[in-house]
């Protein structure tokens, strides 16, 4: 592994990095490289692979998700190119944002200013963002507000401020914290023989990865009614846009309503395609693995014969 760029680092926060680069290893031909940048004394990470000319693609992963949560997905997509899997602030091997002295809570704009500068750094002009959930707001956003930095937009099943039913809030609370606390219990060192349990047993074993899982929750409530502004004044760029739907895992009424929500993003789109990903679950990129990576290889193809790459 490679690339450790020079910055201040929370404690054990690489160990963490070489932890889940190590697990996406396994199965990468070519490995894993590791990545950071500097955000004003904290440090942003990420894991890569892959080589090519073309538009670079990063992977934005859910709420409260670190960049294991890309593991079916990315080796099969380093090899066709450049893909890269960052952590926000506070998850995974990133460093937390912290005010006087304490780890404090993520901002809508300091998510998308990140965003921002990691797709800058890479140097590759603009990129295809992948964003699943959460990930696929804030693509749509970044897509919004700097345009030049984006060739494509993958939308994995994605979040949108008209769909936040108590019900859904309710349950995603619990499972987080459920997930939490199983995750918390395994022992990094002798635990899971997996390597990415492993890994996710290392991520969690730092309090404020697990605070931040709850405070991402809440942000994405109460940002809602800047989303409903943005995206009222926004219009997103003419790149390809793929947005795929699940079809499991809630009520039928309530999925048909995302679902139609998510059909809009996609109609809405100058070059946008709606697709429902049979027997997937809300995790569509674990779940059915392929159907993201065609997507994703697909909107790049289209990128690059469009001349955006």
């Amino acid at each position: 592994m490679q690339d450790r760029r020079g910055t201040r680092t929370g404690p054990g926060l690489r160990g963490v990095q070489d932890a889940i680069a190590q697990a996406i290893a396994e199965s990468t031909p070519g490995g894993v490289r590791t990545g950071e940048l500097d955000r004003d004394g904290r440090a942003l990470r990420w894991v890569e692979a892959g080589q090519g000319g073309g538009a670079p693609v990063v992977l934005i992963a859910g709420c409260g998700t670190s960049s294991l949560t890309w593991a079916p997905v990315l080796p099969e997509l380093a090899r066709h190119g450049r893909v890269v899997a960052y952590d926000r602030a506070g998850t995974g091997a990133s460093d937390p944002n912290r005010g006087a002295g304490r780890v404090v809570a993520p901002t809508l704009d300091g998510q998308l200013d990140d965003l921002a500068a990691l797709v800058r750094h890479l140097g590759a002009g603009p990129a295809v963002l992948v964003g699943h959930s959460w990930g696929g707001q804030l693509a749509q956003l970044l897509a919004w507000q700097a345009p030049e930095l984006v060739a494509g937009l993958v939308l994995v099943d994605p979040a949108h401020e008209e769909f936040q039913p108590s019900t859904v809030r309710v349950a995603e609370g619990a499972l987080n914290r459920l997930w939490l606390l199983r995750a918390a219990l395994a022992t990094p060192t002798a635990g899971p023989a997996d390597p990415l349990a492993r890994a996710e047993a290392v991520v969690v074993a730092h309090h404020h990865q697990r605070w931040t899982v709850l405070a991402e929750s809440r942000l994405t409530t109460v940002a809602t009614p800047e989303l409903r502004r943005r995206r009222s004044d926004s219009r997103l760029p003419e790149v390809p846009v793929a947005v795929l739907s699940a079809t499991e895992g809630l009520p039928g009424v309530m999925r048909s309503r995302w679902t139609a929500l998510q059909s809009r993003i996609a109609s809405g789109a100058t070059r946008g395609t709606h697709i429902l990903v049979r027997g997937a679950g809300h995790g569509v990129h674990a779940d059915r693995p392929r159907a993201v990576i065609a997507a994703v290889l697909e909107v790049s193809d289209h990128a690059r014969y469009a001349g955006k790459v």
